[in-house]
């Protein structure tokens, strides 16, 4: 009872006409970056953080917290109409969303993007209400081996729950990871596969191969197939939205498990990225009909947005309770709480109760109306596919290049993001899927830097991986995923014997 009186105190702070228009503002600036190819969400924060300088706190967390809810909403858009994901987390939106907009359903996958996307982050805003100091403390419990259980039950899912061969599988995740490792070792500060560039001290940008391999290999495939048009236009009306939210409750069970795989992995943090391929892996693995993945199923949809949506919201609780950013816009909005002479931390709830509560009703509201606006402007985000493709191409190329060239505004990056599309052309070819290529990339680093400091922890003891219960559960867990296939088949062959025994007898 106590929170929700603190919420409504929330409300009476937020409920301003000059909040609710630096909201609106930054909703449809978050749309914007949203939509635009390698820009983004965290560098939309980043680039307009400035600018919220002079504003009182609660006011500039609020609009830069719009622009993250409005980034979140509009990253589906391009994932969806024409297969490059606006953001990291909307590559496994593609699988199935990209589908849907060739079948001619853009409106019915973009309404399910949009209305899971809000599903999941009101689950984690609801986690944030309600169980913030415990989930504070438990979050506290994470260290080196922790963290890389998590990455480890991510790749192991990946390779033993996923329906694609699994050789195949191994070869993209361990291209990803030999690609991760490029650039400067945080832990030894030495250089690896550098071979004398300056301009690959930094390593490979995950949006600049992640706009390489979906946008540009895309448009290679396409142009081999004489420039077809890759979409169809789609009806738009009030009727697909009530359609597609009439049916939510025969996918309850996937946008539960999503919502809690979201929130588990923003608290921890595991991330957006691997929430949404780790809800998409299970919402197919749980699926009667998992061949139909990949071919346009609307739960393709649901299931990574879902969790990526809660991730990122769940992100910030830690960084309000603890001072830990749990992602990168998580990272931008606590220095700005430190510009604005707020120190996170359990205190913060004490101390400034305006501005978290403010913050809180904030996401509330500001989810509710981003489902309104974006939902209100799909007829002219579907009208794109009218376009001949022909026409389309040099903008998405353009616009592909600059989000490429605006993520560390190097002409480098271009250059990488071009040939990280031969490479997605190429996969495409000989059927290697991209999925588990693109989680290694984003991941592996982190993986390595986890597993790294946990062996200089423990001494080189494998042992510290099932040291205590938590990271023991995770590690087990991830070691049974891996090889869930054959542990499967054994199941089923001990049980068809154990059926035959009793009609032979």
């Amino acid at each position: 009872m106590e929170a929700l009186s603190l919420l409504v105190h929330g409300f009476a702070v937020l409920l301003t006409w000059k909040i609710l228009a630096l909201m609106l503002l930054g909703l449809v600036l978050g749309i914007f970056v949203g939509v635009l190819p390698g820009l983004g969400g965290p560098n939309g924060v980043a680039i307009l953080l400035p600018l919220t300088f002079s504003m009182d706190p609660t006011s500039a967390i609020v609009m830069l917290s719009s622009i993250y809810w409005g980034a979140l909403f509009g990253g589906a858009i391009t994932s969806i109409l024409f297969n490059i994901p606006g953001e990291a987390w909307s590559v496994a939106t593609t699988f199935d969303g990209y589908p849907m907009a060739q079948q001619g359903r853009a409106a019915e996958a973009l309404t399910a993007a949009f209305t899971s996307s809000f599903i999941g982050s009101l689950v984690a805003v609801m986690l944030i209400t309600f169980l913030a100091p415990s989930i504070a403390s438990f979050a506290l419990r994470f260290g080196p081996p922790e963290f890389f259980a998590v990455y480890l039950l991510n790749f192991c899912s990946f390779v033993g729950l996923g329906r694609e061969d699994k050789h195949k599988t191994v070869i993209s995740m361990a291209l990803g990871l030999l690609i991760s490792g490029i650039g400067m070792d945080t832990v030894s500060g030495t250089l690896r596969m550098t071979f004398g560039s300056s301009d690959l001290l930094r390593g490979i940008n995950f949006l600049v191969a992640v706009i390489g391999l979906f946008g540009i290999s895309e448009i290679l495939l396409t142009m081999e197939e004489r420039l077809a048009l890759r979409g169809h236009a789609a009806a738009i009306s009030p009727r697909v939205v009530l359609r597609v939210w009439r049916d939510l409750p025969k996918y309850s069970a996937t946008l539960l498990r999503s919502s809690a795989i979201g929130c588990w992995l923003g608290i921890t943090p595991g991330g957006a990225i691997a929430a949404s391929f780790m809800g998409y892996n299970l919402a197919k693995r749980f699926s009667k009909d998992k061949d139909s993945f990949g071919k346009g199923r609307i739960e393709g949809v649901f299931a990574p947005e879902t969790a990526a949506h809660a991730s990122g919201t769940a992100a910030l609780l830690p960084m309000l309770a603890l001072g830990i950013p749990g992602s990168g816009t998580a990272a931008i909005l606590l220095g700005g709480l430190m510009v604005w002479g707020l120190n996170p931390g359990p205190l913060l709830f004490v101390e400034q109760k305006d501005f978290v509560w403010g913050l809180i009703a904030s996401m509330y509201l500001g989810n509710i109306v981003g489902l309104v606006l974006v939902l209100s402007t799909v007829p002219i985000f579907a009208a794109i596919l009218r376009v001949p493709f022909a026409a389309v191409a040099p903008m998405i190329v353009v616009s592909c290049a600059i989000g490429a060239y605006a993520i560390q505004n190097a002409m480098f990056d271009i250059w990488l993001m071009l040939g990280f599309g031969v490479v997605g052309y190429v996969f495409k070819k000989i059927g290697i899927p991209l999925a588990p290529l693109t989680l290694a990339l984003v991941l592996g680093s982190r993986a390595e830097d986890a597993f790294r400091l946990a062996m200089i922890g423990s001494g080189g003891n494998v042992g510290v991986f099932w040291s205590n219960g938590l990271v023991g559960s995770i590690t087990t867990l991830a070691i049974l995923l891996l090889f869930w296939s054959p542990i499967e088949k054994a199941v089923s062959r001990i049980g068809l014997l154990l059926r035959q025994q009793p009609e032979r007898a």
